[in-house]
């Protein structure tokens, strides 16, 4: 055993200092495509215990990657360097007191999102972040990738659910920013400093997270539309007539519902004809007074009698919202059981939505004929996950998945947009933000990394080349 690893042993305690066979469930990635083997992982207890580790790691000149619930799709949790030490954060999982007069709590890092959900809906309060990993991302996973999700259209993304946040920094400091006020105008933002930075520049180890109140009303439809825009303008006139109460502006296309009604059991198409795109739309509030109903029902009497929903249903139950949520939540499985894929997290102005999923289309039928396109997300923010699968009768990609991706970066990057709307930048992408972002633009992603963490020792090789 190296000095370090005896040095973190001694610092952790047997429980808290995993080597050899023990490492492994922690040392690749979600999809199996990054990963080397570290010294081994650190499984702190506490911030004193993640300090003192990042001291130790800092002194020793080794590497450093916190890691949550290691969901990332992009490979930004795992080692990139062999000998490095993987910090798993999931045993700070405390949650702390609700504060309902400033609808805050604090929660450590290691917090899984749906214990989250639990322990504050037992308490009539709502966190906004809703999203496919659930069950295993952690808060502090999704405050280093800026986590997006289904709700973001009305309550921000996860740097918006930030109030406050305690941060160990490159070499063992403690800063401690957890303070539960929205208005902190006293220099530099610098909690949103770490949201999004992948762990490149720190390692939260607590929040302080925004609470809203629960619903007492939902109202939710599944709507057929027939062509992208169509679904862009039919969702501009809902934003406009329904924005405060819309939680839910999800869309898929035909495609996606088919493979997701192909591989996954126990699902049902509920409208009577079936079209080239779908909109899961909900609202909610938490007043009992506002007349939700008729504001849904209404928009879509609007919508059908100017031709724009060619087919709809409210859904009548708990049971059957969420049906209506599984078939826009079961496209990923979809997907994934009918073979190989390509996944692209991608944004653009949502008005520029049609653009991109026509000029989209256009490109990759260039680079592979007959690839099928499966677009499906989030129509408020202009998010879509953009993911092909092979044309009938092929198993795979060849070698085009490099070029698929930074022609479709491209095109987004040409409309504003981003190739990385939600997932990061981790591992994958940092090629292809070298190529598509300003020199200008990483130079101070460069300076800040320089400044923050001399000794490059903070995940690297993630954001930034390492």
């Amino acid at each position: 055993m190296t000095s370090l690893a005896a040095e973190l042993e001694q610092i952790l305690g047997p429980k808290g200092w995993l080597a050899g066979d023990d490492a492994a469930p922690y040392s690749r990635d979600w999809l199996n495509r990054y990963g080397e083997t570290p010294l081994g992982v650190a499984r702190p207890g506490s911030t004193d215990e993640v300090s003192r580790v990042v001291a130790a790691c800092h002194e020793a000149g080794v590497s450093i990657t916190p890691q949550g619930g290691n969901t990332s799709l992009c490979g930004g949790a795992v080692s990139g360097r062999s000998g490095g030490v993987v910090l798993s954060l999931s045993r700070m999982n405390a949650i702390g007191d609700v504060d309902r007069a400033a609808g805050t709590i604090v929660v450590e890092a290691g917090t899984v999102l749906a214990r989250l959900h639990d322990h504050v809906e037992a308490q009539d309060l709502i966190f906004p972040m809703h999203l496919g990993a659930e069950g295993s991302a952690q808060i502090g996973g999704l405050i280093g990738t800026n986590a997006g999700g289904s709700h973001a259209l009305r309550y921000g993304m996860m740097q918006d659910l930030v109030v406050g946040m305690e941060v160990v920094l490159a070499d063992g400091t403690v800063w401690d920013g957890l303070r539960a006020v929205q208005k902190d105008n006293a220099g530099y933002q610098l909690r949103r400093l770490f949201c999004g930075a992948e762990g490149t520049l720190g390692i939260v180890t607590r929040a302080v997270l925004k609470l809203y109140p629960a619903p007492k009303q939902k109202a939710t439809a599944l709507l057929a539309l027939p062509d992208i825009q169509t679904l862009v303008d039919y969702g501009t006139y809902l934003r406009g007539e329904a924005g405060e109460f819309i939680s839910g502006l999800e869309f898929f296309c035909d495609l996606g519902l088919d493979l997701a009604l192909r591989h996954v059991d126990g699902m049902e198409f509920p409208l009577e004809s079936r079209s080239p795109f779908y909109l899961l739309v909900e609202l909610t509030t938490s007043s009992a007074m506002v007349p939700l109903d008729e504001i849904l029902e209404g928009a879509l009497t609007v919508g059908m009698e100017n031709g724009q929903v060619t087919d709809g249903a409210l859904a009548m139950s708990e049971a059957q919202r969420a049906a209506f949520w599984r078939l826009r939540e079961e496209q990923p499985e979809g997907q994934r059981l009918e073979g190989a894929q390509l996944k692209h997290d991608i944004s653009v102005p949502p008005g520029k939505l049609a653009s991109f999923l026509s000029e989209g289309a256009e490109v990759c039928e260039g680079i592979l004929p007959g690839v099928r396109i499966n677009p499906f997300g989030h129509l408020g923010d202009g998010n879509v996950h953009y993911n092909l699968s092979p044309a009938d009768g092929q198993t795979d990609f060849g070698d085009k998945a490099k070029e698929f991706a930074e022609e479709l970066g491209a095109l987004a990057s040409r409309l504003q947009g981003s190739f990385a709307a939600e997932h990061g930048l981790g591992r994958s992408k940092i090629a292809l933000a070298d190529h598509l972002r300003s020199a200008t633009e990483r130079d101070l992603m460069v300076q800040i990394k320089a400044a923050v963490d001399p000794k490059q020792i903070m995940n690297p090789g993630v954001v930034l080349k390492g």
